[in-house]
């Protein structure tokens, strides 16, 4: 196998569950070194102990800054650099119009679009000074289209796709290259209460619970299949890679063909 970050040093966060996991995972195997941050201490750390001298944990609430500026520099302390920002921790927070708190928005607010604001911040002092990089921000369809998500998940992300097209142009002359990605109906288990509720289940509640949805999901797309964890690692192996040197400021969507059905299929399952 070709080492596509052979040498990279690599931070991802929600990477104890799902997408976070699978990249981390996969970014090892391209060569990268990983900061695996996220709030799940066991987890992060049995993660970090599969993939070897290559990987490492540090606890992280995104919603804090302090939390933020202290994985990076984790990140730059341990590896001695840091070439790549994957912001990808998020959750399914809100519901419908009427009953939204302040609560609510104060969480949706901090969680999807705060820590990608404070994710650069704190990147980017890394990475001008050292000539460049790049910071990859999850988004989500439902950042265009309704039906998706909650009212308030769906405003966050799409503040959080437009946050990433300034950023571009802001820090493309210092050749820190700005991306999103953007998800569409992929099988973690956001679709069965977050990883909260996971890390109360057994490993084989959990499983069944992956199958029922890759059903669900494999009826809820024009690509007769489920989105899976290791199709958004695949996007962000790209975004992260010198191959994607003159991307900037993309919204890489990867969801079936979801986001351009008129109408949803028959089984259509939402978050």
């Amino acid at each position: 196998m070709t080492e596509r970050l052979a040498g990279a040093v690599a931070l991802i966060t929600g990477a104890t569950s799902g997408i976070g996991a699978a990249t981390a995972r996969r970014f090892v195997a391209e060569g990268a070194r990983v900061v695996i941050a996220g709030r799940t201490e066991h987890k992060g750390k049995a993660i970090a102990a599969e993939l070897g001298d290559r990987a490492m944990f540090v606890r992280t609430d995104v919603c804090r800054e302090a939390d933020i500026a202290e994985a990076v520099d984790v990140a730059v302390e341990r590896f001695g650099r840091l070439d790549c920002l994957f912001s990808n921790a998020g959750a399914a927070v809100g519901g419908p119009l009427e009953g939204v708190t302040e609560a609510d928005f104060d969480e949706a607010m901090r969680l999807l679009i705060g820590s990608a604001v404070f994710g650069l911040k704190h990147a980017v002092r890394v990475m001008k000074p050292a000539g460049g990089g790049s910071v990859i921000n999850t988004s989500s369809i439902a950042a265009y289209r309704f039906g998706q998500a909650s009212l308030l998940y769906s405003a966050a992300k799409a503040a959080v796709t437009h946050l990433t097209r300034l950023a571009a142009v802001e820090l493309g002359p210092y050749k820190v290259r700005v991306n999103a990605i953007s998800p569409g109906s992929i099988a973690t288990p956001i679709f069965w209460g977050g990883s909260q509720v996971a890390n109360l289940l057994s490993d084989e509640e959990n499983r069944r619970r992956q199958a029922d949805v890759e059903r669900d999901l494999a009826h809820a797309t024009p690509v007769p299949r489920s989105g899976l964890p290791d199709d958004i690692a695949r996007a962000a192996l790209y975004l992260a890679s010198d191959e994607a040197s003159f991307v900037n400021g993309h919204d890489l969507v990867v969801d079936g063909g979801l986001i351009w059905a008129m109408s949803e299929p028959k089984g259509s399952v939402r978050m």
